[in-house]
């Protein structure tokens, strides 16, 4: 009954006042050796002694265990916090209250590990926001600044850098979109609408709209021989439109001059579609893909820059994925080209 952990202050209580009260019994019986006088004498002691030492360990022990679980709850007992103080804790042993401590610890230990975690990463994202706003904003200072040198009497240069300030003026914007669609994201503002749809033709869509920037660079798009077979998709399709774009504009802006973008589809056996585009770009080294979804991440800082974009393509990419409940991922060699890669659930 006792082995193995530490009693309970009323396990405790109640075996001390059985040692005690069989003592006085005992030696009330030496002086009258009567059976009945013996048993009434157990009794009395036993119920008095027990009562006693209940009540001094409840005060001088639980008491003070119970004022331990309100200070490191910090909060006001619930319901079901204070039927465990009444009913269950005394019945522990003082082993069982240390691991409930102790795992209370760990617990804690868990959330300040991840409140730390989300606080550096509120920096990070914090450090480089000002450093994506402040970029575009000099450029616009310095353009505005030289216009009011006098530049404005020269039409020409004054449309130059009047085009310049517009284009970083724009740069603010899609960051700002860029935010606002990610934040939305991350708190299901935008409920996903999901409803059959042919991926080819939402993949031909984008790159319709896309085919200016295709042909300025040279580059020319096809879908892999085998994969023009019209394969439905059950997803969000606005959703998966963007996430098509952010993937096909990156192969475009970090593709080379005359390159091609293929777009592969399969039919999976577990009621998944893998889609698929590709580059024979520059690739991207190994030591970069871990972190390409990452806000703000880019492989060569400043060719991104040039090249434009804000740092949150493939960001937008993976939560928009995720929402659907699938994953996206990047393959790379360098100098043979670029795969991401994400699947979708098929027609439902």
């Amino acid at each position: 009954m006792f082995k193995d952990k530490n009693l309970s202050p009323k396990q405790l209580a109640a075996l001390t006042a059985l040692l005690l009260s069989s003592l006085i019994a005992l030696s009330v019986f030496v002086w009258f050796p009567d059976w009945k006088v013996l048993l009434a004498y157990f009794v009395a002691c036993f119920i008095s002694i027990y009562y006693i030492l209940d009540r001094i360990l409840d005060y001088f022990i639980y008491r003070k265990i119970k004022l331990i679980y309100k200070l490191i709850s910090q909060t006001k007992a619930t319901k079901r916090e204070e039927a465990y103080q009444k009913y269950i804790l005394p019945k522990k042993g003082i082993d069982e209250v240390r691991e409930d401590v102790e795992q209370w610890a760990e617990q804690k230990f868990e959330e300040i590990k991840k409140l730390q975690s989300n606080e550096e990463f509120r920096k990070e994202f914090l450090q480089n926001l000002s450093h994506e706003i402040k970029t575009p904003i000099f450029s616009i200072q310095g353009y505005l600044e030289i216009l009011s040198d006098g530049a404005v009497e020269d039409s020409i240069a004054a449309m130059k850098y009047i085009g310049k300030s517009q284009a970083n003026v724009q740069r603010l914007v899609q960051l700002v979109n860029d935010i606002d669609i990610i934040t939305n994201l991350e708190i299901n503002k935008e409920p996903l609408l999901k409803h059959p749809f042919i991926i080819q033709d939402t993949i031909k869509d984008v790159v319709n709209n896309l085919s200016f920037k295709l042909e300025k660079k040279g580059v020319q798009f096809h879908f892999k021989k085998g994969c023009e077979t019209p394969i439905q998709v059950f997803a969000d399709k606005n959703k998966i439109y963007q996430v098509l774009s952010n993937i096909i504009t990156n192969a475009i802006k970090y593709g080379k001059q005359d390159g091609e973008i293929t777009a592969s589809i399969y039919a999976l056996e577990d009621k998944k579609v893998l889609i698929e585009i590709s580059d024979n770009g520059f690739g991207i080294a190994e030591e970069h893909i871990p972190r390409l979804f990452e806000r703000f991440y880019r492989t060569d800082d400043a060719r991104s820059r040039e090249v434009g974009g804000t740092g949150l393509g493939l960001a937008i990419c993976k939560h928009i994925i995720e929402a659907h409940g699938e994953s996206i991922q990047v393959r790379s060699t360098i100098n043979v080209g670029t795969t991401v890669g994400f699947t979708l659930p098929s027609k439902g």
